[in-house]
């Protein structure tokens, strides 16, 4: 039985290190820089931050295609990778200068531009993993991707615990460098550890004789997909729009939530996010190796039951209790089983000629849902009350629940072991 190559696996997710380093520092650091130094007010701020998941709606599946058309010697993905780190890189060394001289049509065009060339590489960054992984792997393989964008996002939160100072106006440049330092490092690891072209022949090579040999069509891979198999597309890709409804909800509401319901004062609601966080990096490894196992659609639906008990015991606290805390424990974990099954069941159902499209795809219901739900649930919890912040959740979730019953496609089928002692055998 063919196992996961660790080291590989390690370096194919150094894109998507990088590139979650960024957008930690993103989500972070300009909305204080676009207040505390530009004067922009919550409506206009959020307008801007807005602009990555819009602008993601249509860059993402337009340069996933892109790639999956691209023949070079370096290979599809690889081009776009290269050229998207590097714009990127250039524009974001360039916003803290804009932001010491107030410069805000120089800071509102280059991050204009450096949205756009970090949409140019993360679908075929993100691609990348399945085009040189085989499919019954993908989800083990997605695990350690998603471990390993933890430890960008991570590595950017320590940047900015030591290297910004207190006062009105900080100064960020050397939050800008250390990321546009990982980056550079990340994509130069990458380019030097992966030889993208050779790998992914050898994949498509293996897949192919591997259909043969159970005596499957090889001619299923063609961009016209069955009718069974589109149903189950379609009905995941609407079980990612409501999961992403219901978890985005939570996520960008609940310090609002934590500081008007449950009285906590300060920063205190940061300690219930960072025992998700700590919870869903601890379970990625383990859900990889489960759904291996079981499945992949069964993890997801297994997920999602935790998700549905955590919001739905949230939602029985008038007030903080430390017990609380379990409860994002089991979000933690629920979490990671779902985000790591749900994309290789996508690109299980797609063609191989295919995976950068229906990985933009992918990326198009994620962000749609997260422009979607802060207005859709704001305005439930401006009309009505706070306190209905984890019954919506509950709501969509049991509504991705009722879809992601009807997918028929794209589960890995587990592997038969020869042993016992082959659930234990790891290959690093």
């Amino acid at each position: 039985m063919e196992k996961l190559n660790y080291r590989r696996t390690f370096f194919i997710g150094l894109a998507f290190l990088s590139i979650c380093a960024f957008w930690q520092m993103y989500d972070n650091i300009i909305p204080l820089i676009l207040q505390n130094t530009f004067h922009l007010n919550e409506t206009f701020t959020g307008m801007i931050m807005a602009a990555d998941n819009v602008l993601a709606v249509f860059l993402l599946p337009f340069f996933g295609t892109l790639s999956d058309k691209a023949d070079t010697p370096l290979g599809k993905r690889t081009p776009f990778i290269l050229a998207g780190t590097g714009i990127s890189i250039v524009f974001l060394m360039i916003l803290p200068g804009a932001d010491r001289t107030e410069n805000f049509l120089v800071f509102v065009v280059c991050l204009a531009v450096l949205l756009v060339s970090m949409g140019l590489y993360r679908s075929p960054a993100v691609a990348l993993m399945p085009d040189l992984t085989p499919k019954h792997l993908r989800s083990k393989a997605n695990a350690v991707i998603n471990l390993m964008g933890a430890v960008g996002g991570v590595y950017t939160l320590l940047l900015i615990r030591f290297l910004v100072k207190d006062g009105s106006r900080p100064d960020y440049t050397g939050v800008f460098a250390g990321v546009a330092f990982i980056m550079t490092a990340a994509v130069l690891l990458l380019l030097l550890t992966v030889r993208e072209k050779k790998l992914a022949a050898q994949i498509a090579a293996e897949e192919i004789q591997e259909e043969k040999e159970q005596g499957e069509a090889v001619a299923a891979h063609t961009s016209e997909l069955p009718k069974p198999v589109k149903k189950s597309l379609y009905m995941i890709l609407l079980s990612i729009f409501f999961w992403f409804t219901a978890y985005n909800a939570v996520t960008t509401a609940f310090s609002r939530y934590a500081v008007k319901v449950w009285k906590l004062e300060g920063g205190g609601f940061a300690d219930c996010l960072m025992i998700a966080t700590a919870a869903a990096i601890v379970s990625y490894i383990p859900i990889g190796f489960l759904s291996e196992e079981f499945g992949r659609k069964k993890c997801i639906q297994g997920g999602l039951v935790l998700l549905l008990l955590s919001y739905l015991g949230a939602a029985f606290f008038p007030v903080y209790h430390p017990a609380i805390n379990i409860g994002f424990v089991l979000i933690g974990m629920g979490w990671a089983s779902v985000s790591v099954n749900s994309l290789p069941m996508v690109v299980e159902i797609c063609s191989l000629g295919d995976v950068g499209k229906y990985t933009g795809v992918y990326y198009t219901f994620s962000m749609a849902a997260q422009i979607f739900t802060p207005v859709f649930s704001g305005f439930f919890m401006q009309h009505i009350s706070y306190r209905v912040l984890f019954p919506y959740a509950c709501i969509f979730t049991c509504m991705a629940m009722v879809t992601m019953s009807m997918v028929h496609h794209g589960d890995s089928r587990p592997q038969e072991k020869k042993s016992v002692l082959e659930h234990f055998d790891v290959e690093d």
